[in-house]
């Protein structure tokens, strides 16, 4: 039997140029997981002050559009090209994106935040095209590197960016609508399936390996590709409709199997290691995200509760722990997680849980939201605090 770590070690390695520059511009992933972490403070700080009346934002989105839309593809959309510029140079064994060629996209990134905010001065139009852009040249030299190295293996990533860039025109196209916003969220949560469904049993695999355990998480087979399968016709049929009965039964099926496909990843094992049960918290987010889907036109529950499931609980959850871990591992770090990093997911999870938790409490709706919005702030905001020195210094030796 193949396993995780065998497969790796027969992948082509990783060039590297020689580079002197400034260090946030060595590797894709230290600009755009700095990039992400501030970002997603510094929104839904304003989110909160414009909730509360305090101020206005000069955008042409109604603020809630405005929130949603820079928490998925303003930051979801960083934390993803952190990762892809991260992997593709060990997928493909070609020169990852450094000085200043990063440093343009990541200026591009930034330039489609500052329209998006303020679209209600530059227009809207303008915004969407400056906003959009960014999408299209990521999919352009991600589509070359994969095509370049022969990576065939992960010919889906470029699909995923095109499905993002696509669902992101479509909010800029109608700023009243939700079929955008939840194809955005559809994506990063079927990413998460996919990706997540190769590095939790991978990662978990290696460390269970290095501890001596004897049981392993079940390697990737047919019974993945089936409840993968069945996960993106359970979103797909939620962005069209999400309020339809058959769209409960699809996604509560996709629950199921993802609960189970979770379970055969040995997560259990993992508790004393943080950078590991978090990896599978965030799946776990994913199950839990589907099945309120389906309890949406099952028991009538409000559909923000699933969508806060899939977006606060399972991409930020699994965002973080794929950033912290990441930062860790190619700053030459040890992988291990330190009492401050642990204290970052306790702090997402959380305000995932106050989320979901102010639709039970009618009564105490604000608090929640400032107690969600608050400790969202105080996770991202530590992220940042914590791992400037990591990703804004060379890499240790």
């Amino acid at each position: 039997m193949t396993t995780p770590a065998l497969k790796a070690a027969h992948q082509p390695a990783p060039r590297y140029r020689a580079y002197t520059g400034p260090a946030i511009f060595a590797h894709g992933f230290r600009a755009f997981f700095f990039a992400a972490g501030c970002w997603a403070a510094l929104v839904m700080a304003l989110w909160l002050a414009a909730w509360r009346g305090a101020i206005v934002l000069p955008t042409a989105f109604a603020p809630p559009i405005w929130h949603a839309h820079e928490l998925v593809f303003g930051y979801g959309v960083a934390a993803v090209t952190g990762f892809l510029l991260t992997a593709i140079p060990n997928w493909t064994g070609r020169f990852p994106l450094q000085g200043a060629p990063l440093a343009a996209l990541v200026l591009l990134w930034l330039a489609g935040r500052i329209a998006v905010t303020a679209s209600a001065l530059i227009g809207p139009w303008l915004a969407g095209m400056i906003d959009v852009a960014f999408l299209i040249v990521l999919w352009a030299f991600v589509v070359r590197e994969i095509l370049a190295g022969k990576n065939w293996r992960n010919l889906p990533m470029p699909l995923a960016l095109a499905a993002l860039a696509v669902a992101n025109a479509a909010t800029h196209v109608d700023t009243l609508s939700a079929y955008g916003i939840r194809g955005g969220i559809a994506v990063l949560a079927a990413l998460i399936g996919l990706m997540g469904g190769r590095i939790v049993p991978s990662f978990t695999h290696n460390w269970l390996a290095k501890h001596g355990a004897i049981e392993m998480p079940a390697p990737f087979g047919l019974i993945d590709r089936v409840m993968l399968a069945l996960t993106v016709i359970a979103l797909v049929s939620w962005v069209i409709a999400p309020e339809w009965a058959g769209t409960g039964v699809a996604a509560g099926v996709a629950g199921i199997a993802t609960v189970v496909r979770f379970g055969r990843w040995r997560g259990q094992d993992t508790t004393p290691e943080p950078l590991l049960w978090v990896l599978h918290l965030g799946y776990f987010w994913l199950a839990v995200g589907l099945g309120l889907i389906a309890a949406v036109p099952a028991w009538g529950i409000s559909p923000i509760v699933a969508i806060h499931a899939l977006t606060a609980g399972a991409i930020a959850t699994m965002t973080l722990a794929v950033m912290t871990r990441a930062s860790l591992g190619h700053s030459g770090r040890a992988l291990t997680a330190d009492v401050w990093t642990t204290l970052i997911y306790v702090l997402v999870t959380a305000a995932a849980l106050a989320r979901i938790a102010a639709h039970g409490f009618a009564a105490n709706y604000a608090a929640w939201i400032d107690a969600a919005g608050g400790l969202w702030i105080a996770a991202f905001t530590l992220f940042a605090v914590r791992y400037a020195p990591v990703l804004l210094r060379r890499k240790a030796d």
